[in-house]
């Protein structure tokens, strides 16, 4: 049986069609960014936020035309890096206030950083381990005073905390835990906590409408909703200790997937999200928002086998977390096209079945969504920007200015 991996939302014959003749110029594989479709899924952003300001997170989005883009848009403000060396190479390159999302062990970025006044202004770096101080002020080359972000550990903890529901991140989870790393960042010397960051994964990387399973379905909205409760009172207490230590500049929570319902909390000044702009194929299953799918590659067909089958060239690319068929990327134009459960996507040749193979011809080409957002960037050189049926810019992505930083 052929390995169904329709998405959730409806592509049409009018698009791939247009998505043909913008490219017919161009030799495949390729990456195209629907800038129609990108605009609006930022304006859905803004609209979902409400009044407070979206750090975008460069991570979903690595190419900087598009970072530049989204942040010329009215409700957003600031980037959420993913590397220390990213984060100096984009205030290098003339962007400001950068949160570093992750600790680094980079020396010679530490080293950099605390030598540089004005590239220590423009980053935030996050902490959440008094021996990750130790480890900047030992490659610390320069009196430049760098500014802390601490993150709280939002999991959810069940049965007695013998049950957690949530990513691995920070080991800070109560009030007195961050108050008291805090009052440690502030006796100090060259460190000052400006920031928190609270990244509820479970609730914003989680879709709640899960396609054929609505008991987990249900099952996952009711995880949901108690850890909203439970969260938001915990970051709500977390944030009136810090203030006692400190005047914090920023709050961020949140992600694509929990925008509404982080930017309710009084206590968070701002939210962050990316992979809204994109819409990749892991947000097709969210009740509180819809967006329209704006990156996409294509893949030759190079090999048309027998009755119902075609062979595209590549195509495996698969999504980082936990294996399975949905970190594949999705076909998705033309309609009706599977995997072959027995190869899955493959790295140098990727059969697809479906009526819609016989209507494909030798030098075609099927488009896909990756699972992910900006992971699609670390495949290709160049965005190919659409508007209507033409290419009207071709811009690079991290990869393709050399760049490649995980």
């Amino acid at each position: 049986m052929a390995l169904d991996l329709a998405p959730v939302l409806g592509a049409t014959a009018s698009d791939r069609a247009r998505y043909d003749r913008a490219t017919a110029h161009l030799d495949a594989p390729l990456a195209i960014v629907d800038l129609a479709a990108f605009d609006a899924n930022a304006a859905d952003l803004v609209r979902r936020a409400a009044g407070k300001p979206i750090r975008v997170a460069s991570k979903s989005v690595r190419c900087r035309a598009l970072l530049e883009r989204v942040l010329a848009t009215d409700g957003f403000a600031g980037i959420m890096s993913f590397t220390l060396a990213e984060s100096i190479w984009l205030v290098r390159s003339g962007f400001r206030d950068v949160l570093l999302a992750y600790p680094s062990a980079d020396r010679a970025g530490f080293a950099e950083l605390t030598a540089d006044p004005e590239l220590a202004a423009a980053i935030t770096v996050l902490v959440d381990d008094p021996a990750q101080l130790e480890l900047i002020d030992a490659a610390r080359e320069g009196s430049a005073e760098v500014r802390v972000c601490l993150e709280l550990d939002t999991a959810l903890h069940l049965l007695g905390g013998r049950v957690r529901v949530g990513a691995r991140r920070s080991p800070l989870r109560t009030p007195e835990a961050v108050g008291a790393l805090a009052e440690h960042v502030q006796r100090r010397r060259g460190f000052r906590v400006v920031g928190l960051m609270a990244y509820e994964g479970h609730i914003a990387g989680v879709g709640d409408t899960v396609k054929g399973r609505p008991l987990r379905s249900a099952a996952i909205r009711l995880m949901q909703a108690k850890a909203r409760a439970e969260l938001a009172e915990r970051r709500a207490a977390v944030v009136r200790r810090l203030r006692q230590v400190t005047e914090l500049d920023f709050v961020n929570g949140g992600g694509t997937g929990s925008v509404e319902s982080t930017v309710a909390e009084a206590a968070v000044t701002e939210v962050a999200a990316g992979s809204g702009l994109y819409v990749p194929r892991l947000f097709d299953n969210y009740r509180s928002f819809r967006g329209r799918p704006a990156a996409l590659f294509a893949q030759p067909v190079v090999r048309r086998p027998g009755v119902g089958v075609v062979t595209v060239l590549g195509g495996g690319y698969p999504a980082s977390g936990a294996a399975g068929p949905d970190r594949s990327p999705v076909p998705y134009l033309p309609e009706g096209l599977s995997y072959d459960p027995q190869e899955g996507a493959g790295e140098v040749q990727t059969p697809l079945l479906g009526s819609a193979a016989d209507d494909l011809l030798i030098g075609d080409r099927v488009w896909f969504r990756h699972a992910k957002a900006g992971e699609l960037c670390e495949r290709f050189a160049e965005l190919h920007l659409i508007e209507g049926e033409r290419v009207v810019d071709t811009v690079p992505t991290y990869r393709g200015e050399g760049r490649t930083f995980l």
